[in-house]
């Protein structure tokens, strides 16, 4: 009978330690799922735009409060879990500084720490804004290694998004927020690193770049849905499972690389991007801003800054037109809305490297463009010449131009670019001087002259310049297809 109480008194004693243990495993399972997740994009070393309500999301238990309490004032924001545990708020942000540390509860505390409060940039395009600083297989970056080497600081930070597709839109992205030191400059992009170098320089505030770029390529991949449903020519996609989804396929790199840092806080994108669209120049020219309005509509805060760089000279060969058109339609496409803008790099290409080695010149050429309108940093130029108007009088041909109020120059080169045509639409060299802000032109192979073109072929090296030493972009006063 004794044995019987002992074994009864020994089972309630097991049972009630696996109880214990159950109770224990349940409450800590919750607390688990109850655990605020942040996307990638929100992490410590992070940097959010200064002087702005700018939106931090995530998930948690459903239906949870969630409280964000802000490093630099101390104030604490809430927001209510909705049904499928998502949550976002908005938080203000003051002038540059930190480092900070930002806190997110839901009963559990996660904690975001040595956050800068600075400028942001998104960057994005195919391979030459991909290209990193260490260069690409026998493509180098000049000047690479003393950048590199010379590259740390605290102040700014880098985010690279993971390439990926996807036929629907995602959530997240895989990446992090990485201090600017040697180790990680190595890999990132050389044209994003120079152009946040530059405004760091000059702003003396922290920088944040997030760069999320894929070689090769095309406009279409990098426009949401809605976006490019104004342009009837594009073919959307099916939703349906494919093997091996090709690159090129409209939405998919906008749906997994874009999609989910949409909202994130920034003052505005730098985009370099083109070769891949050179056969469709027409196209191009409403594409480009189509994804700028895209962009800006999802964004949601206005008409954000948005800067990209003109394809370079390259010798594409015999197949398909002349990437002229294209740089045209480039050149067209920065007046088509408010607050953009592009750099010229028609010195910088190189005949058979599609990819030029001079990144940083033509990165602070985007950045002189963003510490001109965005920043208005007086005495700064931006803004490259660009033909404005011909006037023939007899063989004489005089062309001006806009934003050279300082003038033309070739750096004491003689300008071999020029050609004009008469009626046969044969074009032949010009001989070209400078004369202030403008150039006359005379050839002795045209006698009545009706259009004048510069520098308008695959490869060519420009050589006319502001006095800036900004270059003036290929142009044509002709419309002929060819």
């Amino acid at each position: 009978m004794a044995n019987k109480k002992q074994n009864y008194k020994h089972m309630k004693q097991k049972l009630s330690s696996i109880l214990i243990l159950l109770l224990i495993l349940v409450f800590s399972g919750a607390s688990v799922i109850a655990e605020v997740k942040l996307p990638a994009i929100f992490c410590d070393n992070m940097v959010l735009q200064q002087q702005s309500n700018v939106s931090i999301w995530g998930s948690a238990s459903k239906k949870s409060t969630v409280s964000v309490t802000t490093g630099w004032n101390h104030k604490s924001y809430s927001a209510h879990a909705g049904n499928d545990g998502k949550w976002k708020l908005k938080v203000a942000t003051p002038s540059a500084g930190g480092p900070y540390e930002i806190s997110i509860s839901d009963g559990k505390t996660l904690r975001l720490r040595n956050v800068l409060i600075g400028e942001v940039w998104i960057c994005s395009g195919q391979s030459n804004m991909e290209m990193p600083m260490r260069g690409l297989r026998s493509q180098p970056v000049i000047g690479s290694a003393e950048a590199i080497a010379l590259s740390s600081n605290p102040n700014i930070r880098l985010f690279t998004v993971k390439k990926t597709s996807s036929l629907e839109p995602l959530d997240d992205v895989t990446g992090d927020w990485k201090l600017c030191t040697p180790e990680n400059v190595y890999g990132f992009s050389a044209t994003a690193y120079y152009f946040g170098l530059m405004l760091h320089k000059v702003l003396n505030v922290p920088v944040g770049l997030i760069h999320s770029s894929w070689g090769g390529s095309r406009i279409e991949p990098w426009m949401s849905e809605s976006g490019l449903k104004n342009f009837d020519w594009v073919k959307l996609p099916e939703k349906k499972p494919v093997e091996n989804l090709s690159i090129q396929t409209p939405t998919v790199l906008f749906n997994a690389m874009i999609n989910p840092i949409v909202g994130y806080g920034m003052r505005g994108a730098i985009w370099y991007q083109g070769e891949s669209n050179r056969h469709e120049p027409k196209e191009y020219l409403k594409l480009m801003p189509g994804l700028i309005e895209n962009w800006r509509s999802l964004w949601g805060i206005g008409e954000f800054p948005f800067y990209y760089v003109q394809i370079a000279p390259y010798d594409y060969g015999q197949s398909g037109i002349s990437s002229a058109y294209l740089r045209e339609a480039q050149l067209k496409a920065s007046t088509a809305l408010p607050n953009i803008g592009m750099a010229c790099i028609m010195d910088l290409g190189e005949k058979d490297v599609i990819h030029p080695s001079n990144k940083e010149t033509g990165s602070n050429r985007l950045a002189y463009l963003a510490l001109d309108k965005t920043y208005g940093i007086k005495g700064i130029t931006g803004q490259s010449p660009v033909f404005k108007e011909m006037k023939v009088s007899g063989e004489v041909v005089k062309l001006t131009f806009d934003h050279a109020i300082t003038g033309l120059t070739s750096f004491g080169k003689e300008l071999s670019c020029f050609e004009l045509a008469g009626a046969d639409k044969r074009f032949f060299p010009a001989k070209a001087s400078i004369v202030g802000p403008e150039i006359i032109l005379i050839s002795l192979s045209v006698t009545k002259p009706v259009a004048v073109r510069y520098a308008f072929k695959d490869f060519v090296v420009g050589d006319l310049y502001g006095v800036s030493g900004l270059p003036v972009s290929s142009f044509r006063s002709d419309d002929w297809d060819q």
